[in-house]
């Protein structure tokens, strides 16, 4: 059973790292620990442990709190980036839905 893929993985591409901003862009009031990010986004360690040294060094995700011995970390919303990739995704969502409200209308 193939998963759906969201309109920001469907325009950008399913490259790991294309699925992890989605993932932190979907859940971005919440805080993950590493393992909850690399499954929830449907990527292999060894490629997800690069990416997220990217995001650390970019400050793209903050770290928020430890549990036991988990970290764990949130999307970066005030890093302008962030805000501007945020922004961007709702844009693609709404002109998607844009379009299949219109060619539903012109159905019926």
């Amino acid at each position: 059973m193939e998963e759906e893929k969201s309109i920001f993985v469907e325009y950008l591409g399913s490259s790991p790292y294309v699925k992890v901003l989605d993932f932190l862009i979907q859940g971005q009031e919440f805080d993950y620990s590493m393992t909850e990010v690399a499954r929830g986004a449907g990527v292999g360690w060894s490629a997800f442990t690069k990416i997220w040294e990217k995001l650390l060094n970019k400050e793209i995700i903050t770290p928020t709190r430890t549990i036991g011995n988990a970290k764990l970390f949130r999307l970066n919303k005030k890093d302008i980036f962030v805000q501007k990739l945020i922004k961007f995704d709702w844009e693609l969502t709404k002109m998607e839905t844009g379009k299949l409200i219109s060619n539903d209308l012109i159905k019926n």
